[in-house]
């Protein structure tokens, strides 16, 4: 075979790995978008308190909105899931199992991927306000006291006391491309 012919073989083999890795990207985003189109229905049918009415927001889900986040200066409006797993971390921010529910007295701690729900994570600053819903239609707005990066490896997290925290964790660096290092950023808030 002559180098124009290697040269095309290798040329289709370089264009269907480069569509191959495109697309796992693009399927990720579109996945995480989608659930947030699902989510939007089931929390609709959460805050109208329906008896009866099964709340996943599809067939096979195992878990169920929880609460309502929100940014409006950052165009942000999401669904929180609960059952932190790594299943439902790709359809949403999760709730952490051990701390206080979101909007309750005491922590409450939520969890989101750095490249999808979180991403929005670098661009909160101190005073920054995000509210929360909760599933009986209450609001809380919380505002940013401060952030910091820290070894998840070491990290623990508890309920609290009677006051009214949040905490937003996702993974750090924001522009790596590594997956399972240990260092996690978090935004602490108080509620206003």
């Amino acid at each position: 075979m002559k180098v124009r012919g290697w040269l095309i073989i290798l040329t289709i083999i370089f264009m269907v790995g480069g569509l191959w890795q495109a697309g796992g990207a693009t399927y990720i985003h579109a996945k995480a978008w989608l659930a947030q189109v699902l989510l939007e229905n089931a929390w609709v049918d959460r805050l109208a308190g329906r008896e009866g009415v099964d709340i996943k927001p599809w067939p096979w889900a195992d878990t169920t909105p929880v609460a309502r986040i929100s940014v409006p200066h950052l165009g942000v409006d999401q669904i929180v899931l609960a059952d932190a797993s790594a299943r439902t971390l790709a359809f949403g921010p999760v709730h952490l199992v051990g701390t206080a529910l979101p909007g309750e007295r005491g922590h409450s701690v939520l969890i989101g991927h750095r490249d999808t729900h979180f991403r929005f994570l670098k661009d909160l600053n101190a005073g920054d306000v995000v509210e929360l819903q909760q599933a009986d239609g209450s609001r809380t707005k919380f505002k940013v006291t401060g952030t910091e990066v820290f070894d998840a490896r070491t990290a623990r997290f508890s309920a609290g006391d009677d006051q009214r925290a949040l905490t937003l964790v996702t993974c750090y660096p924001f522009n790596s491309t590594q997956t399972g290092k240990p260092h996690r950023y978090a935004v602490f808030m108080e509620a206003k």
